[in-house]
């Protein structure tokens, strides 16, 4: 595959950085050298580009994985160790139709709206405008605006009735749009909630013992990367802990 002009590349110097950019006849300044991107043109994904000052840097084809790091932010964004599990608990694939509450800045909305593919649809509720704003600006870039719906803010309940493939909550106070999501999901299919404090955790239990929900769970997900170094192969000095508590459920009709 062959990089075009107006192409996202992910430029990763031999030091590791990585830079998503758009390529054009402007020169990429890194904070060791400058890269003439115009260069790359009709070159294949992968190629080597050598800097002004004689460094490498190589030029990748963004994943989504990428995408999801490097997007524009305004608020705390869902990370991608969360999100893989998340798309697989709610079991999101082509087609399907989603929902969601607390649009943020779109991390975890532009996965959803990747998975679901060209025949699926997102539906995002978020009250603040200019958090919709920075997600369609994130969503337009990547080229999946077109899959997502957006709306205001929910007010006790949701306007899909029994038409969504799965529903996932992440504002303040969930418990508020419990019901809300039952009725807004198909028979049987799944409920996310993401849940940073403990406190939260233990508010929305509450509230969900009372609803027809069942094979409740909450669990964290931590992730920690190794030193590649064949010789001296070991853990980072930090890891990625606690993001927030993530908690499943299913729709179930009571007779």
């Amino acid at each position: 595959m062959k990089i075009n002009p107006q192409d996202l590349i992910l430029l990763c110097t031999e030091e590791g950085r990585t830079y998503l950019v758009e390529v054009s006849k402007k020169n990429f300044q890194t904070h060791r050298d400058n890269f003439d991107l115009e260069g790359l043109i009709g070159k294949p994904f992968g190629s080597v580009l050598e800097g002004a000052k004689g460094s490498r840097a190589f030029a990748l084809k963004p994943t989504i994985y990428d995408f999801l790091m490097k997007l524009k932010r305004v608020t705390q964004i869902i990370y991608p160790k969360d999100i893989g599990y998340i798309l697989l608990r709610l079991n999101v694939g082509p087609g399907k139709t989603i929902l969601e509450c607390g649009t943020g800045s779109g991390s975890l909305l532009m996965a959803f709206s990747y998975a679901v593919g060209p025949e699926g649809r997102v539906i995002s509720y978020e009250k603040e405008k200019r958090f919709q704003n920075v997600a369609k600006e994130n969503l337009n870039r990547f080229g999946l605006a077109e899959r997502v719906v957006f709306k205001g803010e929910a007010q006790e309940k949701f306007d899909e009735k029994e038409e969504v493939d799965a529903v996932f909550l992440d504002l303040k106070t969930p418990w508020d749009l419990l019901e809300a999501a039952w009725q807004a999901l198909k028979p049987g299919c799944p409920l996310g909630i993401l849940l940073p404090t403990a406190n939260q955790v233990s508010e929305t239990l509450k509230a969900m013992e009372k609803l027809p929900f069942a094979g409740t769970e909450v669990l964290e997900i931590m992730l920690r990367f190794y030193k590649t170094n064949p010789e001296r192969f070991r853990p980072e000095d930090r890891m990625i802990g606690h993001t927030a508590y993530l908690l499943f459920s299913r729709k179930i009709v009571e007779a």
